[in-house]
Formats: structure tokens, sequence, C-alpha cells
């Protein structure tokens, strides 16, 4: 389950994507098919024929609205009161003993992702207890660019090998975090999750685990297991 190195690594910062690592997007994927006016089992199926493909997800959109634009929309569904939203009931369960964990042992946790300005906010409200929380509206930089990652290193303070990377993507999470030097922790969950799963590259983490229960032990061990 691990990736072999020529060197112990020691670990002083853990950083977690958002969607489907930490939050359970579900509702807001409900909400968006509910906004497209179509069943929610239908923008689901169409939804995972898109990852299957390999496609950007916001593809998904055009299926159901050709033309339709992103931005615009978010901007008309806050206007009707329907603005992007989740709250501690989309946490997934593992999520806050796992960060309290890590802080205990004295990592430094942070949680950034591709999110924009508002879901920085909404995240700030969970109270999450973690050290900082960045989304690529703060930072002017997407996942998978290596721009994104640059500011993550230079947010932790410390060398990229010693940072970890928890995602559940190898397009977005995985490949480019490897690509900029960082330490990779693969969870297999949500419908990126599960597909990417089955397949060979995701070998190239250093850790895949199935919770984010495992990963605190995980951490402590890397050294041993690489």
């Amino acid at each position: 389950m691990t990736v072999q190195t020529s060197s112990p690594r020691r670990i002083r910062a853990v950083y977690f994507d958002v969607g489907e690592t930490l939050i359970n997007e579900s509702t807001e994927y409900g909400t968006w098919a509910d906004w497209l006016g179509v069943p929610r089992h239908t923008f689901s199926a169409v939804f995972g024929q898109v990852i299957a493909q390999g496609r950007d997800y916001r593809e998904v959109f055009q299926h159901f609205q050709p033309g339709f634009d992103l931005a615009l929309e978010r901007q008309r569904r806050a206007e009707a009161g329907l603005a992007e939203h989740f709250n501690g009931r989309d946490l997934y369960p593992d999520v806050r003993d796992c960060l309290a964990a890590l802080k205990a042992d004295g990592f430094f946790v942070g949680v950034a992702g591709n999110q924009t300005a508002r879901a920085g906010r909404l995240l700030h409200e969970l109270n999450l207890g973690v050290d900082l929380i960045a989304t690529s509206d703060d930072w002017g930089a997407e996942k998978p660019t290596p721009e994104f990652f640059v500011k993550l290193v230079e947010s932790a303070g410390c060398a990229p090998e010693e940072i970890a990377y928890v995602g559940d993507r190898l397009d977005n999470d995985i490949l480019p975090a490897l690509a900029a030097g960082l330490t990779t922790v693969f969870i297999r969950r949500g419908p990126w999750g599960y597909f990417y799963a089955t397949r060979s590259e995701v070998e190239q983490a250093h850790l895949r685990v199935d919770s984010l229960v495992e990963l605190p032990q995980r951490l402590r061990n890397i050294g041993i297991e690489n």
C-alpha cells in the first residue's frame, strides 16, 4: 500500500483537500440538480459518466444546459437565496477526530483546495481547529497548477517532502502534489476516490487510506512503511 523511497520521510505538516476528503458534497450536488430542474439520480448518473471518461466535472452542467456558466449561476443562486452551503452535518464523521489527533501529535494542519471565497468562510465557521484554511480564490491559483502547490509549500514553511497532502483525486491532488515534491495520501471515498482506486496510478501515492481514522497512525509510521 506504499511507495518505496530511498530514505525515511519526516512529516511536519498535513494538508487536506476539501470536497470528498473533508466534506461530503452530496447535498451541494443535489442542490445543483434541483437548480437545473433535473432528477438528482439523473444528475448523479451523468456526473459518474463524466468522471469515468476523465473529463472535467464542470462538463456535467453542459449536458443539461449548454453554455452553462458556473460563476454566473452561482451568483444567480445566491441572489435567489440558494447560495452554496455546507455545515457540520456535511463533514465526514471521521474528520474532527483525525484533525484533533494530528494537532495533538504536533503537526501543522492545513486545509487547502479548489474552493470559492464563500466556501472558505463556511470552512472557518466549522471550527475545525486547524492552523490554516486557504482556498484557490485566496491564492489566485487552482489545482492542479504548480502555482497552487507553490503557495501551499510557502504557507507551510517547511520542505515539500515534509508536507503530506491528502486528497481523493489523482488528477487534481495526488499527481500534481507528487510533481511538487510533496508526500501524498490518497483517500478512497466519494465518486473520484472510488473510481481512481482501481487505477494503477494510485500506487504512486505514498499512502492509501479508506478512512481518516487510519491517517494519524499511518503518518507516525511513514518512515517505517516507506
